[in-house]
C-alpha cells in the first residue's frame, strides 16, 4: 500500500484517512530521505492528490527515540502519527517491534505517552493493537495501557498475533473495548476479516464499532472504501450510488497503475507491483488469477503493458 496505491484508492472515494506503510525505528532519528520514500504525500501537505490525509506510521520499542522521530515526522508535515503494535512477522518482532509489545502493556504505554508528548496537541497520535500475542486473557490490559498513553484513536485487529491472518475475526471482543475507550473519548476503529460491505455491517453489529480500517480488503476490491461508505452513510452517498467495478472495469486501473510505477520508480521496476496486485484481485476477480497467469512471467515493461491492452474491452465501432 504504498503511495500510487493510496493515491488510486482515494481517487475513488470513500476513505477518510491512510496510513503509510511502517517506518521502522531502531537506532537513530532518520532522515527526511526516509520519510519521503515511505510517505512522499509529505511533500504535498500530507495528502493524497484527492485531498486524503496520509498519517506516517513509526514502528519500534525505544519510547525516546520513539518520540524524536514522530517529531521529526510531524516536523515534515506529518498530519497525525499511527504506532503499531501490530505487525505479527516474525522478524520485526525479533527486533521488539510490532505485535511482540503486546506482551508488555507497560512498554506499549511508555511508547504512546513518549509520543503524545513529543508532538503538539494538534496532532493526533494513534495506534493498532491486536487482542495478544499468543492469547488474548490480557486485551484489556492492553487497550487501558494503550488509552492511558493518550493515544487520539484506537485501532484493533480483532485476531491475536499467533492467529496471523487468519479467519475468523472475533470482532465481538472489540465490543469490550468500546466503552472503556468512549470513557477516555477515544473511539474504537475495528479492523480484520472486512472484504464486503455486508462484512462490515455485520463488524458493526458485532462490535459495536462505528469506524472501520480496510486493509487486504482495499487491494482485492478497489471501490470496497466508497461502497461501504454508500451502504454505512447513505446521505453521503451519490444518487443513486456508484455501481460496484466488474471485471471490464479493472483492466484500465491495472494499466494506469503500471505507468504510474514506472513514471515513479523506473519501468524496470513496474512489473512486480502490478503482478502482487493481481494476487489480491483474483480473491474477488476470477479474471485477474486468469491474466496473472499470462503475465507472471513478463518483466518487460512494453509486454506487460501490451498485454494489459489486450486485457481491456474492445471499443465499439461506428455504423
Amino acid at each position: 500500500m504504498d503511495s500510487i496505491m493510496r493515491a488510486m484508492l482515494t481517487g475513488m472515494g470513500g476513505y477518510d484517512r491512510c496510513v503509510t506503510e511502517f517506518v521502522r525505528v531502531s537506532q537513530t532519528v532518520l532522515p527526511a530521505r526516509v520519510f519521503h520514500r515511505l510517505c512522499p504525500e509529505l511533500l504535498e501537505g500530507g495528502k493524497t492528490p484527492s485531498g486524503t490525509p496520509v498519517f506516517v506510521q513509526l514502528l519500534g520499542s525505544d519510547a525516546p527515540l520513539m518520540a524524536r522521530n514522530a517529531r521529526a515526522a510531524v516536523g515534515l508535515g506529518a498530519p497525525g502519527i499511527d504506532l503499531n503494535f501490530g505487525c505479527p512477522a516474525k522478524t520485526v518482532n525479533k527486533s521488539r517491534g510490532g505485535a511482540v509489545l503486546l506482551k508488555t502493556p507497560d512498554t506499549l504505554r511508555g511508547v504512546c505517552s513518549a509520543v503524545r508528548d513529543a508532538v503538539p496537541p494538534s496532532i493526533p497520535v494513534t495506534a493498532k493493537i491486536r487482542l495478544g500475542f499468543d492469547d488474548d486473557s490480557h486485551f484489556m490490559d492492553i487497550v487501558a495501557a494503550a488509552l492511558a498513553g493518550g493515544i487520539s484513536e484506537l485501532t484493533i485487529h480483532a485476531r491475536t498475533r499467533r492467529q496471523a491472518y487468519r479467519p475468523p475475526a472475533h470482532w465481538s471482543r472489540l465490543a469490550e473495548a468500546v466503552d472503556m475507550a468512549a470513557a477516555a473519548g477515544v473511539r474504537v476503529i475495528a479492523n480484520g476479516e472486512l472484504w464486503s460491505p455486508g462484512d462490515v455491517l455485520r463488524c458493526r453489529s458485532v462490535s459495536r464499532c462505528r469506524d472501520f480500517m480496510l486493509a487486504r480488503g482495499s487491494l482485492c476490491r478497489p471501490d470496497l472504501g466508497r461502497q461501504v461508505r454508500a451502504q454505512l452513510i447513505p446521505e453521503t452517498a451519490a444518487s443513486p450510488p456508484p455501481a460496484p467495478l466488474d471485471w471490464p472495469d479493472i483492466p484500465p486501473l491495472l494499466r494506469s497503475y503500471l505507468h504510474r510505477n514506472a513514471a515513479t520508480y523506473d519501468a524496470r521496476y513496474a512489473c512486480n507491483p502490478l503482478k502482487q496486485w493481481l494476487v489480491y484481485l483474483q480473491y474477488h476477480y476470477p479474471q485477474a488469477g486468469a491474466l496473472f497467469a499470462k503475465v507472471k512471467r513478463l518483466r518487460d515493461f512494453n509486454d506487460m503493458d501490451r498485454a494489459l491492452v489486450a486485457e481491456q474491452p474492445a471499443l465499439p465501432t461506428a455504423a
